[in-house]
């Protein structure tokens, strides 16, 4: 149904791509959103019956955004421009907004992008690299664009984080400031979006959500920490906020700057210009080789725990992180405490009979031929206890306001709030089974490592079995660089993003003929990998330097699955294969 129905305009009545319009279909009243325009006479159509809302939902530059985004992510173009859309009709008008703040100092990273914004100018695409918080170079830019009469959109991973930057930006901005999250009632959403479409000047800061937000004059987009998780729909459509605001900042001339710790590989293979700090990009790292130490040992080494004490003498915070609220994937010897690897793939193997990423028998040590594996690192609530007997009460989780606190990814804290972090077990991220595994447990590590204020004595602890990986290597050079090298050069000769493409096919009841559907519409020259089983379906893995003309033939076999029942979730780019 991408291309619609098409219906006659009456003479007396203003429609535009973008509006919203009642129409009828198969005897009823329809709302619909307009696409196209054709000016020749079509005789015996039926009449549109009328306008609703105020503003357009789309522009006619946002729409080639939505439909390349529908092939690229092989989904309907209505479920793409819904996300466009506001969740109640927009009534609301213009909004007086107030004059702009005095012009502050503007940090040097963004001084070229200030400049060609204040002159009307489309700044170049940029990554900034540093630690946060951010609102002084977001100030900054969405000053520069509202001079020149223009909007900016901000795209933050959370809620939380987008109160804390609207706020931060409203003190200075005012009402210019509307903020979005999936959580907030409908009407705000609405009124937020409303003022994003009909006011120029307005600074929208919200969740990934508001990446496909029409603005009526776009002037500059701002993703904070593009390489987050959240940052990617886990639902079909899978979209993900980098790309989408990559395309439409070539299409409707944005300047798109993105801001973060660690830049995303696909922003590292493209034209996009990197800027980093001098020196460090995050505090100081001492990585705690635990390969020294007996394996039955505790959670903390010595030197660890020695350090933990320190801090509250000096009465400094702590913040405890730990991979995960359960038990961690990784196992060690308990005869010889090397970590358990798959001796195919190289990732930890899983607690089962085989590799949960290769299929391959898991079997004795392959240092020392053991056969005994105890579990690398505890859940929160374990390392919780332990913290516990040896600092009494001011151990607590995150959030309930002790000298320590534990908590897992989503409970980092804010950048340079604490005087020490403390990583207690880095080894079960880096062996996940996935090819993103390094790059996430980078930038996990230096999410928690900008956690801590900068001087003497403040620093961040990374305890681990596995010292000379090259992650840690980075950690304790304090920058990305040569290991994104590295890390692209073998992307490259893998053919893996983002130097070529993957899809995967999940049904939940695929069809008998299912692979042989998928093969054929795949083609000889691209690979298929699968059917695999999965809980609840089976997957299949579609890869090739490019995938355009795959998806498109794709998407009508998948519509046609879904008429006939079946449950499909398509994801483009999947971040764990």
């Amino acid at each position: 149904m991408d291309d619609g129905f098409t219906y006659a305009i009456p003479e007396t009545m203003g429609v535009e791509i973008g509006s919203v319009v009642r129409v009828p279909l198969g005897g009823r009243r329809v709302r619909g959103w307009v696409t196209a325009i054709h000016h020749e006479v079509r005789p015996g159509l039926k009449e549109i019956i009328g306008v609703s809302g105020a503003h357009p939902v789309l522009t006619a530059e946002l729409l080639q955004t939505l439909r390349w985004a529908a092939v690229h992510y092989v989904a309907p173009l209505a479920a793409l421009i819904s996300k466009a859309a506001p969740p109640n009709l927009a009534t609301r008008g213009l909004v007086d907004l107030p004059a702009l703040p005095p012009p502050a100092a503007v940090p040097p990273s963004v001084t070229g992008a200030v400049a060609r914004l204040e002159a009307g100018s489309r700044p170049q695409a940029a990554f900034i690299a540093g630690t946060g918080p951010w609102a002084d170079v977001i100030g900054a830019v969405a000053r520069a664009g509202a001079v020149s009469g223009r909007s900016t959109l901000v795209v933050v991973p959370t809620a939380a984080e987008c109160a804390t930057l609207a706020a931060a930006l409203g003190t200075s901005f005012g009402n210019r400031v509307v903020s979005a999250t999936s959580a907030a009632p409908a009407a705000q959403r609405t009124a937020a979006w409303s003022q994003a479409k009909g006011t120029p000047g307005t600074i929208v800061v919200g969740t990934p959500e508001v990446a496909l937000w029409p603005l009526t004059a776009p002037g500059a987009a701002v993703v904070v920490e593009a390489g987050r998780r959240a940052m990617k729909s886990r639902q079909t459509p899978t979209t993900h906020v980098r790309e989408l605001l990559r395309r439409r900042a070539g299409v409707e001339k944005l300047g798109l700057i993105l801001v973060g710790q660690v830049p995303t590989l696909e922003t590292a293979a493209s034209a996009v210009s990197i800027t980093m700090p001098p020196g460090r990009v995050w505090p100081l790292v001492e990585v705690v080789d635990r390969d020294v130490e007996p394996p039955s040992s505790s959670s903390f080494a010595e030197g660890t725990r020695a350090a933990i004490a320190g801090a509250m003498r000096r009465a400094e915070p702590v913040f405890v992180f730990v991979s995960r609220r359960g038990y961690a994937p990784a196992a060690r010897c308990t005869s010889c405490g090397d970590l358990r690897r798959c001796p195919q793939c190289g990732s930890s193997p899983g607690q089962g009979a085989t590799c949960d990423r290769c299929g391959v028998p898991n079997g004795a040590c392959s240092s020392c031929g053991g056969g005994t594996f105890a579990p690398v690192g505890s859940g929160a609530g374990r390392v919780l206890e332990r913290l516990r007997a040896a600092f009494g009460d001011a151990a607590t989780a995150s959030g309930e306001g002790g000298s320590i606190q534990v908590g897992t990814e989503r409970d980092i804290p804010a950048p340079g709030s604490v005087g020490m972090a403390v990583v207690v077990d880095v080894d079960s991220m880096l062996l996940r089974p996935h090819y993103r595994a390094e790059e996430d447990t980078l930038r996990i590590l230096a999410r928690v490592a900008s956690t801590v204020r900068r001087g003497r004595g403040h620093r961040c602890v990374v305890q681990t079995r596995m010292a000379d990986h090259r992650v840690l290597q980075a950690m304790r050079h304090g920058s990305a660089s040569d290991v994104i090298d590295q890390w692209l050069a073998e992307r490259d000769a893998e053919q893996l993003p983002p130097y070529g493409e993957l899809l995967a096919l999940e049904l939940a009841t695929a069809p008998a003929d299912a692979d042989t559907a998928i093969r054929a519409l795949a083609g000889p020259d691209v690979a298929v990998y699968g059917p695999g089983d999965l809980r609840n379906g089976t997957r299949w893995l579609v890869q090739a330097p490019d995938l355009r003309p795959v998806k498109i033939r794709l998407r009508a076999q998948v519509q046609n699955w879904r008429d006939k029942g079946s449950k499909v979730r398509v994801d483009a780019d999947p971040l764990d294969v």
